[in-house]
């Protein structure tokens, strides 16, 4: 199962600093690894750096989508915007999308499913607050976020589909996940995923950890059986910082 790596720069970044980014990540072998790299800039910056993610090896997506193609609904993209702009990936259910902007699991659904019958791959990202963790509702919350966005889910496939689990008490703070809570969330929602979807489904599903993946210990954290890759915040703003995570990927079969 090949390994993903996304870095999600959120609202930072520049376009002038993208190019430089991308050139750097070329420099430094981004195009030569086995691993799939995927890089969410702010949509502005999409268009600008199709071709200089392509020249490195890096696919891009768009850091959020819209379920309908076009309309009155101001500040919003639409999945053919974004394939128009470049982008072959996009994020659904960020935590930042969940709680700060208040998007519901019926919200994220909706924006999974237009994205993926658009043509886009698509990342749905789970995971529960700290006040949930220690009211003991990691697992009720997750499986919900799971089981609500993919239950007959349309046009979804191992090859378009990946989840992120990314305890939201780890995003941004310095704190994470201990390498075997991780790969004990991880090992649930595989299970959770074959409880609707089939084991087959299930076992060929690419599950992503994220959370202040940095790397001192991404490492650690990636060579866990049921961790597929990482999604990146911060570090993934430096280049060097972002490929050392890459590199940090085990040798795949």
């Amino acid at each position: 199962m090949k390994q993903i790596i996304g870095g999600n720069w959120k609202m930072n970044g520049s376009g002038l600093a993208a190019l430089e980014f991308l050139r750097e990540m070329k420099r430094l072998g981004s195009g030569s690894v086995s691993t799939e790299i995927v890089l969410f800039p702010p949509f502005t910056i999409l268009p600008l750096i199709a071709d200089a993610a392509a020249d490195a090896g890096i696919e891009t997506g768009g850091q959020d989508i819209f379920w309908l193609e076009k309309g009155a609904f101001t500040g919003e993209i639409s999945p053919s915007l974004l394939l128009d702009a470049g982008a072959s990936w996009f994020l659904a259910g960020h935590s930042e999308r969940r709680h700060v902007i208040g998007e519901t699991d019926d919200i994220v659904r909706r924006k999974l499913q237009a994205g993926l019958s658009s043509g886009l791959r698509g990342i749905l990202c789970v995971g529960e607050l700290i006040e949930e963790r220690d009211a003991g509702r990691t697992e009720e919350v997750v499986k919900r976020q799971v089981e609500y966005a993919l239950r007959d889910l349309e046009c979804v496939s191992n090859e378009n589909f990946v989840i992120a689990y990314e305890p939201v008490w780890a995003i941004g703070t310095g704190l994470t996940a201990t390498p075997d809570e991780a790969q004990r969330m991880h090992s649930l929602i595989r299970e959770w995923v074959a409880g609707i979807s089939g084991s087959d489904f299930a076992d060929n599903t690419r599950i992503q950890y994220g959370g202040s993946v940095k790397p001192d210990n991404a490492a650690e954290i990636l060579s866990m059986p049921s961790i597929n890759g990482a999604l990146v915040g911060g570090a993934s703003l430096d280049a060097e910082n972002f490929m050392d995570i890459v590199r940090a990927v085990p040798l795949q079969d």
